[in-house]
């Protein structure tokens, strides 16, 4: 018996969507990180990006436990002198809601050539509206 490995060309990408509305920040980046890898399909190969492109609606609306909307922050540095930002999580949810799955997200694929390619096939909105219906999206239970 020979393992499969799969080739770059052999690949069949559909679209997936998540509502992240009343869902865990950490339960819901690790159904999307897998479902970008490609690890929920029998075809997975480390090596190869297998995953499917993914986009994730109400943003906005994604459930933090416990007290991390306060306590959770969120950094970021210029490399300038005083550049140096830290930012509650409940701040970042008014201003860019967006980028509280995207990090869970990034934190969660390889980083290198591969995990960038990964990770430019996920969209999140903070809304319930997105421009890929035509792409005729499955929906994801969570």
């Amino acid at each position: 018996m020979k393992t499969y490995l799969a080739k770059a060309n052999e690949i069949e990408r559909k679209h997936v969507l998540f509502d992240a509305a009343g869902v865990p920040l950490g339960r819901l980046a690790v159904k999307i990180a897998n479902s970008l890898r490609g690890k929920d399909r029998p075809t997975y190969t480390p090596h190869v990006d297998t995953g499917d492109f993914v986009i994730v609606i109400n943003a906005a609306k994604v459930a933090l436990t416990g007290s991390k909307n306060v306590k959770k922050t969120y950094e970021s540095y210029t490399g300038h002198r005083s550049g140096h930002k830290i930012v509650t999580a409940n701040i970042v949810r008014e201003k860019n809601p967006e980028r509280m799955i995207r990090e869970a997200v990034w934190g969660m694929l390889p980083k290198g050539r591969l995990g960038r390619a990964q990770y430019a096939k996920l969209k999140v909105y903070a809304g319930a509206d997105h421009p890929h219906a035509a792409q005729k999206p499955e929906t994801v239970k969570l």
